[in-house]
């Protein structure tokens, strides 16, 4: 539970930063601003997969890229399904679900799968 509570605080900061560093990207609300992290988490658990596996051949025919389009659709979605949360177009989108990644990506070098604060050091005698 405490990974699940934390990685949602992750989303809402990638949220937030997306929205202050972004014109095109608004969040108006703290409750906007969890329920659209709690959101993303269920559009990537289980639309995401699907639009995947459907766009398989177009992902590979990229060497990947297009995964870039597909987050930016996930992103857009979840604005899509809230009211105050508005994204003005695909670069916006775009951009939005690169801050969002990069900032879920960061935080997960430093946090295991079940919510707790890793740190490795090697000793070297």
């Amino acid at each position: 539970m405490q990974g699940i509570v934390l990685r949602m605080l992750i989303a809402m900061l990638g949220l937030f930063l997306a929205s202050s560093l972004l014109p095109g990207v608004s969040i108006d609300g703290t409750g906007t601003f969890i329920l659209a992290a709690v959101l993303l988490g269920i559009v990537n658990g289980v639309v995401r997969p699907i639009a995947f596996i459907l766009t398989l051949p177009l992902t590979i025919v990229t060497l990947g890229l297009f995964l870039l389009v597909l987050n930016a659709a996930m992103f857009g979605l979840v604005a899509a399904m809230l009211e105050n949360f508005s994204v003005s177009g695909f670069w916006s989108a775009l951009f939005g679900a690169l801050i969002l990644g990069l900032t879920s990506t960061i935080s997960s070098w430093y946090i295991g799968p079940d919510g707790r604060y890793e740190v490795f050091v090697i000793r070297r005698d």
